[in-house]
């Protein structure tokens, strides 16, 4: 039993050297490759077009952002309450001033009507009757004023034929007048009832529809909303120190993000007179004809306007610029090394960018290629680049175009 016992120790013994050799082997058989792993790669180069910073004329302007309007704009409500019977459109229809865009039910008011109308028939014939009676006693008292004058009748039956005549045009006066207060609430039901039918006050565009068939409606509650999109309106915050240098008239360029770099005319419609106390800026009103309505409500525009002078500046090419995060900046091109210096952008004008703070014009910067550069990247100007690239040693180093 003790020689089992120290057989078991000694094969237990056995596999835990042989386990701790292949371990030892294992780690210094890869330990090598993983060395050469570390060994430093070499620098990846980029192809880019070197360019030097320069001063030139800047033509002066200003760039604004709003969101479209349309210049006209109408929440058509009823001026009666009533129940919606029909509604002619829906959103997207095109409808011309003056269509019926919903009608309300109207049968009540209909009967109202015609007993108005049934009303003035009877006015009418009262005033007829009066008038009638009148003419009569008028010629009642014309003889009874001859028959004064031959000393037939006495002067109080005469004074009797004038209160008859008096009496009879009072009459027919009040006949008259009723009969005008017939047609004025004749007129006063037709036009209630013309308000059930809802008409558009504009040419335009249905841009909301708020109810439904079957719907209660009061004159606080809107059926639809249209738009007139031939012309879209813009406004936009003016700092006064530019003001002096804006007009009404001036013309705009804008541009949407729908329709990428195409640019839609403008002008300046309006300037406000008065100034925000808080911003010390002045709102404005550009105007865009839109004649194919492309252009559509609440569209987020960028608006440049030519303020018609110009100025020195220091400028870079547009793809010279770069951002780490929100920071802008340039690479610097010190040998083959590109260094990203931090730099303070003014206004862009075509493919050209001002820049206000930390470059000094004949600095040679990295212009095309720039969005290419990581940390750790070397650069060669084009054609070197190129010649590299065709070089198998340099290639393999890790030569890119």
């Amino acid at each position: 039993m003790f020689r089992n016992k120290a057989r078991i120790s000694l094969i237990v013994l056995a596999v835990a050297v042989l386990f701790a050799a292949a371990w030892a082997y294992t780690r210094s058989g890869k330990s090598a490759p993983s060395c050469e792993a570390a060994a430093k790669s070499p620098a990846r180069v980029v192809s880019v077009e070197l360019v030097e910073v320069s001063r030139g004329e800047l033509k002066e302007s200003l760039t604004l952002a709003g969101a479209l309007k349309p210049k006209e704009q109408v929440d058509i409500a009823p001026k009666v309450p009533g129940r919606v019977q029909s509604i002619t459109v829906h959103v997207g229809d095109t409808v011309r001033r003056g269509a019926v865009i919903a009608v309300f039910e109207d049968d009540e008011l209909k009967q109202q009507v015609q007993r108005a109308a049934a009303a003035l028939s009877v006015a009418h014939a009262g005033v007829a009757q009066r008038k009638a009676e009148f003419q009569n006693a008028q010629a009642e008292l014309k003889r009874a004023s001859s028959l004064r004058d031959e000393g037939l009748i006495s002067a109080q039956d005469f004074a009797t034929s004038q209160t008859t005549s008096a009496v009879v045009r009072a009459q027919m006066d009040l006949a008259e007048a009723q009969q005008q207060q017939a047609q004025a609430e004749l007129r006063e039901l037709n036009i209630r009832l013309e308000q059930l039918r809802i008409t558009s006050p504009i040419t335009g565009v249905v841009a909301n529809r708020y109810v439904d068939v079957g719907a209660l409606v009061s004159p606080t509650t809107p059926v639809v909303r249209v738009v007139n999109l031939s012309t879209m309106v813009t406004a936009a915050t003016l700092p006064e120190r530019e003001l002096g240098k804006l007009r009404p008239g001036d013309t705009a360029s804008v541009r949407v993000d729908a329709y990428g770099d195409e640019v839609f005319r403008g002008r300046v419609a309006r300037i406000g007179p008065v100034l925000d106390p808080a911003t010390r800026s002045a709102t404005i009103e550009i105007e865009v004809p839109n004649p194919g309505q492309r252009l559509k409500a609440e569209m987020f525009a960028r608006v440049e306007l030519d303020l018609a002078s110009t100025r020195q500046a220091v400028l870079i090419p547009r793809d010279a610029l770069v951002y780490r995060g929100k920071q802008p900046g340039v690479f610097l091109a010190q040998e083959n090394t590109p260094v990203f210096t931090p730099v303070e952008t003014g206004q862009t004008a075509g493919g050209q960018v001002e820049v206000v703070a930390n470059l000094e014009p004949g600095t040679r910067i990295v212009g095309r290629g720039a969005a290419m550069i990581r940390e750790g990247d070397q650069i060669a100007p084009a054609g070197k680049a190129q010649s590299a690239a065709n070089d198998p040693a340099r290639a393999a180093a890790g030569v890119v175009r």
